[in-house]
């Protein structure tokens, strides 16, 4: 028997390959989709205890000041390359807490 009649193609083992490739792709890309609706029901679902980022300004190449809201106060943080400092901590007024209807 002539085994290089047996053998596939080179284009044949490239196609195949491919197809595998494509396979991979498309699953990982699904599975991404479906993490990130999850993590997205997840923060739906903590209502309050997600942080929720108010206001963000920058004061230089590393560094920043940002306003969050997390259960029921609000934070004024210092954040640079190696720090996080906490500048102020205010609880939230009532009528901030409630979304507005427009």
């Amino acid at each position: 028997m002539n085994s290089v009649a047996e053998a596939p193609s080179f284009a044949a083992q490239l196609g195949g390959t491919a197809l595998a490739l494509v396979v991979v792709l498309v699953l990982a890309w699904f599975g991404l989709r479906a993490l990130k609706r999850l993590q997205l029901r997840a923060g739906a679902a903590a209502g309050g205890e997600a942080i929720v980022v108010l206001r963000s300004v920058s004061l230089g190449a590393r560094e920043r000041v940002v306003a969050l809201r997390y259960r029921e106060n609000e934070y004024l943080v210092g954040v640079s390359a190696n720090t996080v400092s906490l500048l102020d901590r205010l609880p939230v007024a009532p009528a901030a807490r409630e979304p507005k209807n427009l």
